[in-house]
């Protein structure tokens, strides 16, 4: 026993003669770094983020709305990205130009803008000097009493009328594809998700984005019928889709023109 105490002792006076000494100028890079960049493809300037991770593996390439994003490892170099990026020129100028088309227009809160409602353009009618906010659907036109016609206060009001009238809406239309395909209805509730439309937890809660309003009724369905779908799949698995397939036939093309035309539903 005596012995083996020893040798611990030993090898904790051997152990910092064996480590490796780091440089004492050394600094460590932080696991994730983002850069802006330019290059030139075909003569027009395209401007890029590099969003580098330690542990990434390859190269991508990623266009949204705000451009496009390369993501790397830590230490591909920049030639390497822009021999890639050029590599697939056609492919980038195409989607710079389809996002360029999709592009968020600011949302006006004054009389005479638009909103979506249901797939509808409404027509806001903005009425100040009114101590109680109240907001009214008329035909096409939303009629909205505020105290002032400070644009946050018509926003708020506007979005708050929004809501009201999406939780029921997604309630019922869950409660009655839920029941024509055997299903619990599941508890429903909203979320202000600005990325997906929908999600659907092991607990059975279905939370859908309150934007999801404005689009038409068909691509609400489609939503509902997706994360329905969760219910008996919760994953994105063959099975999964052939479930969606059973519950919306249509629902490529809803999801194809809910792609297209989601920009217009995210704008606030």
């Amino acid at each position: 026993m005596v012995s083996f105490d020893l040798f611990d002792q030993l090898a904790g006076l051997l152990a910092p003669l064996t480590e490796k000494k780091k440089p004492s100028g050394a600094v460590m890079r932080p696991a994730k770094e983002e850069s802006e960049h330019t290059i030139a493809l075909d003569g027009r300037r395209v401007d890029y983020k590099v969003v580098r991770r330690r542990g990434r593996r390859g190269v991508g390439l990623k266009i949204d709305g705000s451009g496009l994003t390369v993501a790397a490892s830590l230490t591909t170099p920049i030639s390497a990205i822009e021999g890639l990026i050029g590599q697939h020129a056609d492919w980038v100028a195409k989607k710079l130009g389809e996002w360029s088309e999709r592009r968020i227009v600011p949302q006006r809160w004054e009389t005479g803008a638009t909103i979506f409602f249901m797939g509808e353009p409404v027509t806001l009618m903005i009425d100040v000097g009114h101590r109680r906010v109240c907001v009214e659907r008329v035909l096409s036109h939303l009629f909205v009493r505020v105290k002032t016609a400070d644009p946050a206060d018509v926003e708020k009001a506007v979005k708050h009328w929004l809501k009201k009238q999406a939780l029921p809406h997604f309630a019922q239309r869950a409660f009655l594809f839920a029941r024509l395909h055997q299903l619990t209805p599941p508890q429903v509730f909203l979320s202000s998700a600005n990325g997906r439309w929908g999600s659907c937890n092991s607990r059975r809660e279905v939370r859908f984005s309150w934007r999801l309003i404005k689009a038409r009724p068909a691509l609400i369905d489609y939503v509902v019928c997706h994360e329905l779908a969760h219910l008996r799949h919760m994953n994105h698995s063959a099975a999964f889709w052939a479930e969606v397939r059973r519950m919306c036939p249509e629902f490529e093309t809803l999801k194809k023109e809910l792609d297209r035309h989601d920009h217009q539903f995210r704008a606030f």
